[in-house]
């Protein structure tokens, strides 16, 4: 009697235990709608985020290539005793995009833009080697055409137009200094070549992320700047 009442007994621990633990495992399936949503909520405030960092880092970098560019054709130009520039431009490949171009050259006239991404000569991929791909960095500048259809060393009298891509040249004479501002010119102060991120879905008009190297001074000082203060 005693020995069934023990069987008993242990049988009925023994579904109260499979009981609780049928209980307390795994997770119910309003528990993982909760996790489910707080994951979404977190990405949603960190994928804006990330990509804001990301795209700052990518301008910052541009901008620090456009500036090393203009520095080492003002040091050719000083060190050879004949003119040297800078030229920029955003080239829309077939199959790639558009992608910013730089190009350091003698003289005032740049070098025939590639038509074949594989074939680009004497320009360069702005940040290629830091991996930018397509439309993910822009030029834009206030130059405009000189008298004779050249595009260097001449500001607009309208600031940069961030609606439409920008290109030009900057050209150092052999002292490192701004050619034709001899008499106190002051038409080439305030030169402007701007890097901006672009807006989303856009591959010409710019987002608010600007960083630019001002060619400030007629001995060719250069000072960097961001966002407004780029306009």
């Amino acid at each position: 009697m005693l020995g069934k009442f023990s069987i008993k007994m242990l049988a009925a621990k023994s579904k109260r235990s499979s009981y609780v633990y049928q209980q307390t495992a795994g997770f119910t399936l309003i528990e993982v709608l909760v996790v489910v949503i707080m994951v979404g909520i977190l990405a949603a405030i960190a994928v804006p985020s990330w990509l804001g960092f990301t795209n700052r880092q990518r301008v910052n970098k541009a901008n620090d290539v456009v500036l090393a560019a203009l520095q080492d054709a003002q040091r050719q130009a000083k060190k050879t005793k004949l003119s040297y520039s800078v030229s920029f431009q955003n080239v829309n490949f077939i199959n790639v995009g558009n992608i910013s171009m730089v190009a350091v050259h003698q003289g005032v006239i740049p070098p025939p833009a590639p038509s074949n991404y594989d074939k680009k000569g004497i320009w360069k991929h702005l940040g290629e080697d830091i991996g930018f791909k397509s439309n993910q960095v822009l030029f834009y500048t206030n130059l405009e055409n000189n008298s004779d259809g050249t595009k260097f060393n001449k500001k607009a009298s309208d600031p940069v137009n961030y609606n439409t891509l920008g290109s030009g040249t900057i050209t150092f004479d052999y002292m490192g200094a701004l050619p034709g501002t001899a008499g106190g010119s002051s038409d080439e102060l305030g030169l402007k070549i701007a890097v901006a991120a672009p807006n989303v879905g856009s591959s010409t008009s710019a987002s608010k992320l600007r960083r630019c190297v001002i060619v400030d001074t007629l001995l060719g000082g250069m000072r960097t700047a961001k966002d407004d203060k780029c306009n």
